[in-house]
C-alpha cells in the first residue's frame, strides 16, 4: 500500500537540494518525532550517502537502485520499498520522476 498523506506534521519549508536540482525534497517530522522527507529524483544517475538507515517508498514513477557491495541493479516501482543500511551508501538510476517518502529508521 502506498502512503497518500500524513497528517499532523511540522513541515520544513526551505527545500533540500541536492545534485544541481535533480533530487529535491522537503523534511517533516510528525506528531510524536519521527523524521521523514518527502521529494522527487528526476532523471539521472547518482550516488547517495546515508547517515542513519533509510526506507524508500515509491509513491510515483519507479527507479533501479544498487546498494554498496553489490553489483545487481533493482527496480523499485509505485507502491514499493527498498532499505538502505546506515554508514552506507547506493546508486539510484532514474529514467521518469521518482517520487519518494524516506522513513528514517
Amino acid at each position: 500500500m502506498t502512503t497518500e498523506h500524513f497528517s499532523g506534521v511540522t513541515l520544513t519549508t526551505k527545500a533540500n537540494v541536492y545534485f544541481d536540482g535533480k533530487c529535491i525534497s522537503h523534511s517533516f517530522i510528525l506528531a510524536d518525532g519521527t523524521k521523514k522527507s518527502v521529494g522527487v529524483v528526476l532523471p539521472a544517475t547518482l550516488t547517495f550517502g546515508t547517515a542513519a538507515a533509510e526506507i524508500m517508498e515509491c509513491v510515483g514513477g519507479s527507479c533501479e537502485y544498487k546498494l554498496a557491495g553489490s553489483s545487481e541493479w533493482k527496480t523499485s516501482a509505485m507502491g514499493e520499498s527498498f532499505h538502505i543500511p546506515a554508514n552506507s551508501k547506493f546508486d539510484i538510476r532514474v529514467n521518469e520522476a521518482y517520487h519518494y517518502i524516506c522513513h528514517y529508521a
